[in-house]
């Protein structure tokens, strides 16, 4: 399998937003969080320069969006979104795990939140990911190298 990442790009934006329905709404809707095309056009263009679409073999296969902020010398996972044909093959935990590997030699930590309803937060208690917060719908997370 080779995996690769590109700089997402305007064009991307209709896959990005099927990507997000298909992956997002269910656990959204759970939570009663909004899951309006309009909310899921602001969460896809939110930081979206930081945004990579995942290719496998040269076919995209998902979203990933972390982005450096400096004030609190962190990475921040805004968006791990892996289509489910490609779901199950470790892409999201190697991409995940690289970040941070990065982020410890920089001793720098990772951020996220994850919707309580998400199993991925299995996902990130097992590469190391602590709870630091909560509120009615999410966990904030921590990696800290």
């Amino acid at each position: 399998m080779n995996l690769a990442l590109r700089k997402a790009e305007e064009i991307d934006l209709d896959y990005l937003l099927q990507l997000r329905r298909i992956t997002m709404d269910d656990y959204l809707s759970q939570e009663g969080v909004d899951i309006s095309e309009k909310e899921h056009v602001f969460r896809i263009k939110f930081n979206f320069s930081d945004a990579r679409i995942i290719l496998v073999n040269g076919v995209k296969a998902g979203l990933f969006k972390a982005s450096y902020t400096a004030h609190n010398s962190q990475w921040y996972i805004y968006q791990v979104q892996i289509h489910p044909s490609y779901q199950g093959l470790g892409i999201g935990s190697k991409l995940i795990a690289e970040l941070c590997q990065q982020a410890q030699k920089d001793n720098l930590s990772v951020g996220l939140s994850v919707l309580k309803s998400n199993p991925a937060k299995n996902l990130y208690d097992r590469l190391g990911f602590t709870v630091t917060g909560s509120n009615n719908s999410e966990y904030e997370m921590v990696y800290n190298a």
